[in-house]
């Protein structure tokens, strides 16, 4: 059988086909304005000039919609690499042509690293729910707090290391100038937790939400085992005027230090000794009905975005991985709900 001759409009009838069978990136280029966040990457990182010829620096916001499709697929440096040389639709969302170079892993790595030494991200999150508050998407009626474990590679310390990691000292044989190596990849910052007999090793994404339109509004990061409500505080601001918030939350301390013109709607806590009455548990129930919308941001983060974890070392870059995760889930929202307003 002769073989088809390729056609000048091969690769244009294929990106077609992907569009018609629908391309969710595609979907994304076409209501988010990627150019917003240039001036803030552009502030940020800084390019040395160079007269000495060669390839020119990967475009800044191509680079940032590089860290998009990370955190929308779980993906490492080396997956991202592979997957955007292989896949069109990939290429496509970024902006590059398939005979354009593609920037490799470590590049990539060095393009986060940069943005983490800085509040780019925190500032783009801020950028972005500006623009959504312009909108109308996010009301303020109502405001959901909570906590969720983000796992980092685990560490395989003794537990003589763990006691000097917990007290907030790094181990005497790490510093040693033979053992350089070795201390790069031990993260002193993140912690050990267990709940529901689930032991998690890393840090926890402490998230406030609106009730109506489950976007994130505000966002903190801890060690794991910094217990949910000691961030609750600083999350809250003149903008919440009701507050609900799992049992967990449930403090003469928190309840105190709410904004002034802020409803408590925290749920309540029973003791020993002293249980909730029927009227309390009816209360609660009614609380829990709102309170459990914020479940769905996480259970999106776990399913939609293929899981809530990381692949790096300290606290500073998780705290850019959590600021991303918290953005892109946020991007994803808003797409969802322009698409039911369609």
């Amino acid at each position: 059988m002769k073989a088809r001759m390729r056609s000048f409009f091969d690769e244009e009838n294929r990106m077609a086909k992907i569009s018609k069978i629908g391309d969710p990136l595609e979907v994304l280029n076409s209501i988010i304005n990627w150019e917003m966040f240039r001036g803030i990457l552009k502030k940020h990182i800084v390019r040395k000039e160079s007269n000495k010829g060669g390839r020119p620096p990967f475009d800044m916001v191509m680079m940032f919609k590089i860290l998009v499709l990370e955190r929308l697929y779980n993906l490492s440096d080396d997956q991202a690499e592979f997957q955007i040389n292989d896949r069109r639709s990939f290429m496509r969302f970024i902006g590059l042509e398939s005979y354009e170079t593609v920037p490799d892993a470590k590049t990539i790595w060095k393009f986060r690293d940069d943005l983490s030494k800085t509040d780019a991200i925190e500032e783009c999150f801020h950028l972005f729910n500006e623009m959504l508050a312009e909108e109308g998407l996010i009301t303020h009626s109502g405001t959901i707090i909570d906590a969720t474990f983000v796992d980092a590679p685990r560490q395989r310390n003794t537990r003589e290391e763990n006691k000097k990691i917990k007290s907030g000292e790094v181990p005497e044989d790490w510093e040693k100038p033979e053992n350089a190596a070795k201390l790069a990849q031990k993260d002193t910052d993140a912690r050990w937790a267990k709940k529901n007999g689930e032991t998690h090793f890393g840090y926890k994404d402490h998230v406030k939400c609106d009730a109506d339109s489950k976007l994130i509004t505000g966002y903190g990061a801890s060690a794991a085992s910094l217990h949910d409500s000691q961030v609750c505080s600083e999350l809250l601001d003149d903008d919440d005027k009701v507050c609900y918030a799992d049992s967990a939350y449930s403090s003469a301390e928190i309840a105190e230090n709410l904004p002034e013109n802020c409803q408590n709607e925290i749920c309540e806590k029973g003791y020993r000794g002293n249980p909730l009455t029927e009227e309390q548990k009816k209360d609660n129930n009614r609380k829990s009905k709102i309170r459990c919308r914020i479940e769905h941001i996480f259970g999106f983060m776990t399913n939609s975005m293929k899981g809530i974890t990381l692949r790096c070392i300290g606290f500073k870059r998780a705290w850019t991985q959590i600021g991303l995760l918290n953005l892109v889930y946020n991007i994803c929202r808003y797409k969802i709900l322009k698409q039911a307003c369609a």
